[in-house]
């Protein structure tokens, strides 16, 4: 049973995972199962190529970031479970007790984080209900976001990114993940407010 898992490895999933992550020393996160799924193959990131990202060197690609980005996850962090090549099928059930089916296993989460692209080749079973076009797109690109309040679709429910309705800029989807992860941790801390920062000395 994980605690959270994240369902995407692009931006807004691996910057939830970072930050979910970094809590570990926190009482509130002490014993929390986290789990990441990287399906990357769909993500935008992988044809990106970044020259106007605040701390990014220009020149920088989105497939560097997408290898880099596991690589500082499982450094940092090894204690979130990282699942690779498998894609997510079906979610079903409630808060508390979901059940994730991939092309490959069944994971149970007490809540998850969607954190997929915002193309219209989203195709999860159990969340079409929350599927509708996307505010902040051209009309013709036919892009989708998940329809949620402040990025809770439904109770147990986060989703991060563009797939949240954000506009598909690489801080601003990442600063969605960020801002999932402090809700999640907040959540695990009882409702005060939680956010993890490093510091120097």
């Amino acid at each position: 049973m994980f605690d959270a898992l994240i369902i995407g490895g692009g931006a807004a999933g691996m910057q939830c995972a970072l930050v979910i992550g970094s809590a570990k020393q926190k009482a509130y996160a002490e014993g929390k199962k986290t789990g990441i799924i990287l399906h990357q193959k769909a993500s935008h990131l992988r044809s990106a190529l970044f020259n106007n990202a605040l701390g990014i060197v220009p020149g920088t690609t989105g497939m560097d970031i997408l290898e880099s980005g596991k690589a500082q996850l499982a450094g940092q962090y090894p204690h979130v479970v990282q699942i690779e090549k498998e894609k997510v099928l079906e979610v079903s059930g409630q808060a508390e007790n979901f059940t994730v089916v991939t092309n490959k296993n069944m994971y149970r989460a007490k809540l998850i984080v969607i954190a997929l692209g915002y193309t219209d080749l989203f195709r999860i079973k159990g969340l079409e209900e929350y599927v509708a076009p996307h505010p902040r797109a051209a009309v013709e690109k036919e892009r989708i976001w998940l329809k949620n309040e402040d990025h809770l679709v439904t109770e147990g429910i986060y989703v991060a990114g563009t797939l949240a309705g954000w506009r598909s800029q690489l801080h601003i989807a990442a600063g969605s993940g960020a801002q999932v992860a402090t809700d999640i941790l907040t959540l695990w801390n009882d409702g005060n407010h939680a956010k993890v920062h490093d510091k120097l000395g």
